[in-house]
């Protein structure tokens, strides 16, 4: 039988993941522990194969956005940017005040 066949997968440790994609140990773990990103527990420890490395590799991978049609730098920035609120309700004008806080209301006399 040829050496490579019996051979377990060899585990990372979270200390290796996490220098491997510029996060923290702590984050692995705790990403493992609330179950989002794959993991193997043999015993107490989170360990991962080269597999699960790159799931968790794709799990996190930005792509850029897709703008139709050709546009200037200017015209595709715009489009990514959020649409501006018009400040004037449209709502029959039902105006919000503010409290008066709860520490100055302490320390106001009583108008009684």
């Amino acid at each position: 039988m040829p050496k490579d066949q019996g051979a377990l997968p060899p585990l990372h440790r979270p200390a290796d993941i996490a220098k491997a994609i510029g996060m923290s140990e702590w984050w692995v773990k705790e990403q493992a522990r609330r179950g989002r990103i794959p993991f193997t527990k043999p015993g107490r420890a989170y360990r991962f194969t080269a597999e699960q490395f790159a799931e968790i590799v794709r799990m996190y991978e930005v792509r850029p956005v897709a703008v139709a049609g050709p546009q200037t730098r200017v015209a595709a920035v715009a489009v990514l940017k959020k649409p501006v609120r018009d400040p004037q309700p449209t709502r029959s004008g039902v105006r919000l005040q503010a409290r008066v806080p709860r520490r100055a209301a302490l320390h106001q006399p009583d108008a009684a």
